[in-house]
């Protein structure tokens, strides 16, 4: 099977050897769609016995065919189909092609379909015989529901056949004839004496004529409907001029299945009480061969299901296979980290065991407890949001709503909607209430993101809220009390801002009560090893393949690296790594900075070069340090304090490390480290 794909202007051809062809945007279809209209499981293929089926799996847009949204239709060779923004054409191999029959939908010689002159008796046995066998041989239900009007129409020589059934949602709900209600069915069917499609069936038949024959349950008969006195109250008989009209409730087991009407609106007395007989008898016949088409429509729709869940549980057992797997590398990470101090909370979700992040673990040990306002301050790409949620999570506040706003993101006139909310009619578009941010934060924490950014205007009105815990909606005249705790971020030197001008002095003063400052990732080498391997992970997870293994070198790379975008630019370098490596990252994959080396630069412009290193990932940690601590004692002419500070460590810390290491800087070097020390 092939399958003809135009999207864009572009046409792409698929061929599958499989006889069902799942489409959509997620990655386990096997076509995928990447246009937003469609949905990520859209639709399915299935070609069986030569039969091609498409069906609808409960997209958003639908899939559509001759402009229609269906829901299952079975389609032609080389039909053409609409998801998303996409066509599809089906092209079945030679073998695949089922040669269809060349039955003749109802070979009734004989009979006249408006001004029949010939004897019915002599050939109606014969007739009704043959439709027999054409019903039960039909098990796909719109064909069958065509072939029970056509029949019915040449059968009794009427000009027009309408067939009304029970929706498919309802016909497994049976309802007696008594209780049944015209509204619970529709016309599946309209056809015409020439066999063709009658447009807008609604309107073209009595609805009074229906509902007569289903508060009954029995058949209506007239000869000339616009003269029957028992029809003198329906306008639809006089609007329609119905002159001949027969109408049947098709029952099975004593329920109602649905209406066969037809009419003549031609002649009067175009059918007699034979012909009713005889439609009596018919519409038991259609009744049955329904029930058994809906019957094997159940089993092949239950057969696909079946085939669905099948695959679906496969799927499921490889995905969870993955998980299982990144679970245990994450936890060996997450064991890893425990060994070493962090705090007395529990901040899983943050990566680090590095001197640096254990000053930041212990800052967080004393600011969760209090409810003050709390200023973030860090590089782009720090995690400053995630500083903030675990100021939140392990707070008196952590059972009660957590809110974040990036004031960089949102346009100035629209930040005090976001923040404060807005009454109905305060503005252009405002066409209901809306509650702020501030009011869903209630009782929790709000971080705002990018502060340094809110306008002077944005300011005032956020220092209200910090001193009157107040909050004002656009447009109202009423405050309502609010109880938050602010938690704000941002990259700018808010002090510098407030020398400016650009931020207020009071507002500073307010959210500067407790700072957490957090370092770059170029002041933790230590954490870069871990936090490599944990995005690592985490992106394979997202892109559901398994991580690669890291190369001894590479990591060595990753920590000569500046990292200028922080964890954020570690991320998405770890995310271009899964795609890029095949099972082993190496040098040759990293991007162009970091595979040059052009790694932590120096006063004199000069960069280190990436450490190669054989064996495992330790070893290369380990040369790396010590390599780096060499440098850092060559530099400072021996002198450990100045050594111990270009590295970020303290000077004990420093002095395991040589031990450690077992470097030695020689007497003459230490002496002159003391004297320099002693002149400090």
């Amino acid at each position: 099977m092939k399958l003809i794909v135009v999207e864009g202007g572009s046409q792409s051809v698929y061929r599958f050897e499989m006889p069902e062809v799942f489409i959509g945007r997620s990655i386990e279809n096997d076509l995928r769609l990447n246009s937003g209209l469609v949905s990520r499981r859209h639709c399915r293929v299935t070609v069986d016995n030569g039969e091609i089926w498409i069906e609808d799996l409960n997209s958003a847009n639908g899939t559509v065919i001759k402009g229609e949204r269906i829901v299952r239709m079975r389609v032609a060779d080389h039909d053409e189909f609409l998801v998303g923004g996409s066509r599809v054409r089906i092209e079945l191999d030679a073998e695949e092609v089922k040669e269809e029959p060349t039955v003749a939908v109802l070979p009734i010689e004989g009979l006249q379909t408006q001004n029949g002159t010939g004897d019915k008796s002599v050939d109606r046995v014969a007739a009704f015989a043959r439709i027999a066998t054409l019903l039960a041989a039909e098990t796909e239900l719109k064909p069958l529901l065509e072939l029970i009007v056509d029949s019915a129409v040449a059968l009794i020589e009427a000009e027009r056949g309408f067939l009304l059934l029970s929706s498919s949602e309802q016909h497994d709900r049976p309802k007696s004839a008594s209780s049944t209600d015209l509204a619970d069915l529709e016309v599946r069917l309209a056809r015409s004496f020439d066999r063709s499609d009658i447009p807008i069936p609604q309107s073209r038949l009595s609805a009074g004529l229906c509902r007569q024959a289903l508060s009954t349950g029995r058949p209506v008969l007239s000869m000339d409907a616009g003269r029957d006195d028992r029809f003198d109250s329906m306008v639809s008989v006089e609007d329609l001029r119905l002159r001949s009209v027969l109408c049947l409730p098709i029952l099975l087991d004593d329920h109602v299945t649905g209406v066969l009407y037809v009419d003549n609106r031609m002649r009067s007395g175009a059918f007699t009480e034979d012909d009713l007989d005889v439609a009596e008898h018919f519409a038991a016949l259609a009744a049955v061969a329904i029930r058994n088409a809906r019957q094997v429509d159940a089993l092949l729709e239950n057969n696909d299901a079946l085939r669905l869940s099948g695959a679906q549980i496969e799927r499921l057992n490889a995905s969870l296979g993955r998980k299982v797997k990144d679970r245990d590398a994450e936890l060996a990470v997450v064991r890893r980290e425990l060994t070493r101090e962090r705090g007395r909370y529990d901040y899983n979700e943050i990566i680090g065991t590095s001197s640096a992040m254990r000053k930041v673990f212990q800052v967080l040990d004393r600011v969760v407890e209090s409810d003050l306002p709390v200023r973030i301050s860090g590089d782009s790409g720090t995690g400053k949001e995630l500083i903030a949620r675990a100021i939140h999570n392990n707070g008196k506040r952590s059972q009660r709503p957590f809110v974040c706003e990036n004031c960089a993101a949102v346009p100035d006139s629209l930040l005090e909607s976001e923040l404060f909310g807005h009454v109905k009619g305060a503005f252009t578009g405002a066409d209901r209430n809306r509650r702020g941010l501030l009011q869903q934060a209630d009782g929790g924490t709000l971080f705002l993101d990018e502060v340094g950014d809110m306008s002077v205007e944005m300011q005032k009105k956020l220092l209200r809220v910090l001193q009157e815990g107040e909050v004002r909606p656009v447009g109202s005249t009423t405050v309502e009390k609010v109880d938050v705790r602010i938690v704000v971020a941002s990259h700018r030197d808010l002090l510098k801002l407030v020398e400016a001008g650009r931020f207020r002095e009071d507002l500073y003063y307010r959210l500067n009560v407790l700072t957490v400052d957090l370092p770059p990732l170029r002041d933790r080498i230590e954490d870069i090893p871990i936090l490599a391997e944990a995005l690592l992970i985490r992106a394979a997870r997202e892109a559901s393949c398994e991580p690669p293994s890291v190369a001894p070198e590479v990591m060595a790379a990753l920590a000569c690296h500046d990292w200028p975008g922080n964890v954020r630019e570690l991320e998405n370098e770890m995310r271009r790594l899964v795609v890029l490596a095949d099972g082993m990252v190496r040098l040759e994959h990293l991007s162009g900075p970091i595979q040059r080396g052009e790694g932590r630069s120096k006063g004199s412009g000069e960069s280190t070069p990436v450490v190669k290193v054989e064996g495992d990932l330790r070893a290369a940690v380990t040369a790396f340090e010590a390599g780096a601590i060499r440098t850092a004692l060559a530099e400072a002419e021996g002198n450990k304090s100045r050594a111990a500070n270009a590295l970020g460590i303290s000077r004990f810390a420093l002095q395991r490390k040589m031990e450690k290491y077992e470097i030695d800087i020689g007497e003459k070097s230490a002496e002159a480290d003391g004297e320099k020390e002693e002149h400090v």
